[in-house]
């Protein structure tokens, strides 16, 4: 697993941390004010994602990959409802807040 110091992204690494704290105000204070995501493709309502699959749950990030930007990244996501399983995430970052984010299942290696 990376550090999260060690991510690129200023914005991306504010959202880890937030999110791996359990911090929903420092998940907002890190997104935009009108952010939105993806989850394998379809939109969802951000704040009931992030309370179901995040808060609730215990959601964790564990980047084992990041892009040259740091805005593309490979996760080993845990939560309490369903284990750990490899993710791929896109970020957008608009004035230093993540935009917008895409997440889903990551490819299986070959």
């Amino acid at each position: 697993m990376m550090p999260t110091s060690e991510l690129v992204d200023p914005a991306v690494r504010a959202f880890i941390d937030a999110l791996n704290a359990n911090d929903p105000a420092a998940v907002q204070a890190a997104m935009t004010e009108n952010a939105t995501m993806t989850d394998d493709g379809t939109p969802r309502q951000l704040g009931d994602w992030l309370e179901r699959e995040a808060f609730e749950t215990h959601g964790r990030m564990d980047v084992t990959q990041q892009s040259p930007d740091g805005r593309d990244l490979l996760v080993d996501y845990t939560n309490d409802q369903w284990g750990t399983m490899a993710t791929r995430w896109h970020f957008e970052v608009l004035d230093q807040r993540v935009a917008h984010f895409d997440t889903g299942q990551a490819p299986a290696a070959s």
